[in-house]
């Protein structure tokens, strides 16, 4: 569950005529490694603590209501924030004052209670949308700047640039859970406290049987929360990640009035209602609305995955643990089939594409509706999220690049619209998680896979998509939406 991004919807002007030695090459790619390698320390510790909530603050379902917390704020700070923030602070201090709001999420780890976990969640969603858009406003402005002083093209830097940028994020979801369940296992001998479940308590409470730790937790020793004192530890360590990385933004990033000194911006206080309206009057295309389920089903399904998934069949039946072994699976192939996603859609087109990841990611919902988990069933969990993160990435990309597609002209309202619904399904899944039990979400999820494949094919048959697939710009701009997430 990475924290989703916005583009910049200001225009601006072109980067005026500045004289820059050929040397400025090698400052520009220092700002870029150091932005890479801030957002990697920054969301590290994000994604790492936000892969446990549902496990580790299971009580009353703080962890989850904390999630849902965090996307709702992030529906307004997509639309509303981004333009007045960087307007006020610039792209570098943007950054450094957005990656300041997650720190306090981290921090209420070492006391977990509603009126500490909710408005901190609340101040991450707040930070996600100005910190993603300085972010893809400084990249682009960098690589117009490098054009100047080289033979490549804007295009071909954007892309390398961004590349460069994702590289480094999507190894996040790695080191943050790496080192959730290495400081979890350290010491803990969890053959023999599995050896007395497997046929008693496992098969009969877990999978999609779960219906809550709180009913569970007092007969299954896997749901026992972590000692405090190993909870304290991920989050002093996730604490001073998120340190890092802000005074790498302070130290190690030029300010980008470097590059645009004279650079005029046209923001305005009324842009988020503009792009508001905007985003709102694109819900009268009929291809919008039939896109809208299946937009809906990705924040469903990943907010599945992190909270339902974790909690009713890793921690219950492997241990808590474990979540951060499974889940650098999840995070490793879906980098891996965003990459190999748009090389294939070229050779074979969209619909076979979409065609299999219906195909699979149904597969897998109805095995895991028959699926009774128990520890012995290791290679079981990681094939389950391996195969999730190829789904999910397929989702994304091509999801994301037919919003585009689709409105020629009008991307801005329509990649909007992507992550507005998008986040709105994952906030409505995180509300009714706590209250049914795993078997009926695994229906509703597949109800909306099911509605949403109709809608695409819908818009498929009437000959509306039968044109070029965009090339790497579109498919690398969606990665970053994997994970907020995720």
């Amino acid at each position: 569950m990475a924290v989703d991004k916005i583009e910049l919807s200001e225009q601006f002007v072109k980067v005026p005529s500045l004289s820059f030695e050929p040397s400025e090459r090698w400052r520009i790619m220092r700002n870029i490694l150091a932005i890479s390698c801030a957002f990697m320390m920054n969301f590290t510790a994000f994604m790492g603590a936000a892969n446990l909530q549902s496990s580790v603050n299971a009580d009353q379902s703080l962890g989850t209501f904390t999630l849902s917390a965090i996307y709702g704020s992030l529906l307004f700070s997509n639309i509303f924030l981004p333009a007045l923030i960087i307007s006020w602070l610039g792209c570098k201090w943007t950054m450094s004052v957005s990656i300041l709001a997650y720190m306090p999420f981290i921090a209420a780890q070492f006391y977990p209670k509603f009126y500490t976990m909710i408005p901190t969640g609340l101040s991450v969603g707040l930070g996600g949308g100005p910190l993603w858009c300085a972010k893809c406003t400084y990249l682009t402005v960098a690589a117009e700047v490098y054009a100047s002083v080289s033979d490549m093209t804007v295009d071909v830097l954007v892309t390398r640039f961004f590349g460069l940028f994702f590289m480094f994020y999507q190894m996040a979801q790695v080191w943050g859970n790496l080192i959730s369940s290495a400081v979890l296992s350290y010491g803990v001998d969890t053959v023999a406290a599995n050896s007395t479940l497997n046929s008693s308590v496992v098969a009969e409470t877990c999978g999609a049987n779960f219906c809550g730790i709180s009913d569970a937790k007092h007969e299954n020793p896997n749901l026992q929360s972590p000692p405090v004192e190993r909870i304290h530890l991920i989050s002093g360590i996730y604490l001073a990640c998120m340190i890092l990385a802000c005074l790498i933004i302070t130290f190690g990033v030029d300010s980008l009035t470097r590059y645009d000194r004279n650079r005029a911006r046209s923001v305005k206080s009324s842009s988020g209602f503009k792009l508001l309206v905007v985003t709102l009057k694109l819900l009268k295309e009929k291809s919008q609305l039939l896109i809208l389920p299946i937009t809906m089903f990705i924040g469903a399904e990943q907010a599945f995955l992190f909270a339902d998934y974790n909690a009713s069949f890793v921690s219950c039946a492997w241990g808590i643990s474990n979540i951060g072994y499974v889940m650098i699976c999840f995070g490793v192939t879906n980098a891996i089939a965003a990459l190999a996603t748009g090389a294939i859609v070229k050779l074979t087109g969209r619909k076979p594409v979409m065609i299999f990841a219906f195909f699979l990611h149904s597969g897998i919902l109805i095995f895991m509706l028959q699926w009774k988990p128990t520890p012995e069933q290791g290679v079981i969990f990681f094939l389950v999220s391996g195969l999730w993160g190829v789904c999910d990435s397929i989702w994304l990309v091509q999801v994301n690049s037919l919003s585009g597609i689709l409105f020629p002209g009008r991307e801005e309202a329509a990649f909007s619209n992507f992550r507005l619904w998008e986040s709105t399904g994952s906030v409505i899944t995180y509300i009714y998680i706590p209250y049914l039990c795993t078997y009926t979400k695994l229906y509703l999820l597949f109800g909306i896979l099911c509605v949403g494949m109709v809608g695409y094919s819908i818009i498929e048959w009437t000959g509306e998509m039968d044109r070029a697939v965009p090339d790497e710009a579109p498919e690398l701009e969606t990665v970053a939406d994997n994970e907020i997430n995720r």
